[in-house]
Order: structure tokens, then C-alpha cells, then sequence
């Protein structure tokens, strides 16, 4: 069975960074289990690394490692850091230039149990009821939301929740599997301009003063 999205298309990807990382919130991350299971999260918080910025592992020109960010956009480049946990990015620009957006958060929609498993989480609530149980009180719903912070509230939290790791590097996202980006317009619409919230981004030790990380005004799903 294939899922019943479609893929962001490799012109989606051929743009400015920033841009692409604005339109990519509330787009939904998906990734192929096996024929009859999908993992699916909603972008909630992204980055964006140009070719000229410090902070960009591209800065001092192409290497093994970062080369990924200068082939076709709509790629996947996957890195591993403090010899631990692995990020996730996006391919962006036309080839031959070099950018990326690191996807930092998603809120969990389908595959819970999975994510947990695959995070090695052991929680008092089950994650079977929170995904397929509407949630009506504001206790539940706070539940859910600790859960869904614990599973993919950080970088390296998604990329363990969906099995993001080394072999993913270079995957084609235009694809319809294992792994793409795709909009469910009628469950989550485009982001407003004027609903994106720019602020400096996390971790990093050059460049901090810029403001390309971008999530949405009152965004729960965010890291922090």
C-alpha cells in the first residue's frame, strides 16, 4: 500500500532558503514503514543554513561529508554530531548551491507506538488511545502534548522516533518512499507570512544573531 500523498516536488525545493523553510511548517514528514505503515508528523519548527553563512557546515566550499547540500534540491542530508545523534535536513537552491534546512520539531500524527518504540520511551499513558481517541479535556490533551514533545521535540528526538539515520543521507524526498515531504492542505493549510514567528537559531556558535529559525505564533510542538 502507498501512501495517499504526494510528494513535494524537486521545484519546491529549487528556491531560496529561508523561504523554503517557512513554507515547509505544517507540511507533514513521512516515512515508509513497510507496505501498511507510515510514521507522520507535522513540520512544526525548521532552520535555514545558506552557502555564506558561518553557521552552514558549506561555508569553506564542498567536502565528502556536506556534499549532499550541493547536489539536486529536494535531497535529504543527514549528519551525525556530538558523536551521538543524527540531524535532518532538506536540500534547497539549485544544484551546485550550497543549503539546507534542518528540521527541528514535528507534532506526532500517525505511528505513535512506533515512535515510542523506536525513542525507547516507556510512558504511564498509552499512545495507541492518544492517536486514534479524540482528545476533549485539557488534561488529556496535556498528556498528549508531553508525549508528543518527548517523541519529536528536537532534532535528534525525530530522527530516532522515525529511524533517521546515516543510510538515509541522499535520499531522493521527491519520491513517494521511504521518506518525502508532503501537504495535507485540507487538515493543515499554508502558513500565513504574518503567522511565522523568525527568531536567532539554537545551538550553533556562529552567526547566532540571525533570525532563520521559524516556527508558527503559539506553536505547541515546537522544541522550546
Amino acid at each position: 500500500m502507498t501512501s495517499p500523498l504526494t510528494p513535494l516536488s524537486r521545484e519546491f525545493y529549487k528556491r531560496e532558503t529561508r523561504l523554503v523553510a517557512q513554507e515547509l511548517l505544517n507540511c507533514l514528514l513521512v516515512k515508509c514503514e513497510s507496505e501498511d505503515e507510515f510514521l507522520v508528523g507535522r513540520i512544526t519548527e525548521t532552520e535555514a543554513y545558506l552557502h555564506d553563512d558561518p553557521a552552514c557546515h558549506a561555508f569553506r566550499g564542498k567536502t565528502p561529508r556536506n556534499a549532499p547540500m550541493f547536489g539536486e534540491p529536494g535531497t535529504a542530508y543527514v549528519y551525525f554530531t556530538y558523536g551521538m545523534h543524527y540531524c535532518f535536513n532538506v536540500v534547497t537552491e539549485p544544484e551546485g548551491i550550497a543549503g539546507a534546512v534542518l528540521i527541528r520539531a514535528l507534532e506526532p500524527l500517525v505511528g505513535w507506538e512506533r515512535m515510542a518504540q523506536n525513542r525507547r520511551l516507556i510512558e504511564e499513558i498509552s499512545v495507541s488511545v492518544i492517536e486514534t481517541e479524540p482528545v476533549n479535556e485539557i488534561k488529556e490533551e496535556k498528556k498528549r502534548l508531553r508525549l508528543g514533545k518527548f517523541l519529536l521535540g528536537g532534532p535528534a528526538k525525530l530522527c530516532q522516533a522515525f529511524g533517521i539515520e546515516r543510510d538515509t543521507n541522499g535520499t531522493d524526498l521527491t519520491q513517494s518512499e521511504p521518506l518525502f515531504i508532503a501537504r495535507d492542505l485540507e487538515r493543515f493549510p499554508c502558513s500565513l507570512r504574518e503567522d511565522i514567528l523568525a527568531t536567532p537559531r539554537i545551538g550553533i556558535s556562529k552567526a547566532q544573531d540571525r533570525p532563520w529559525r521559524y516556527t508558527l505564533r503559539g506553536e505547541k510542538y515546537a522544541s522550546r
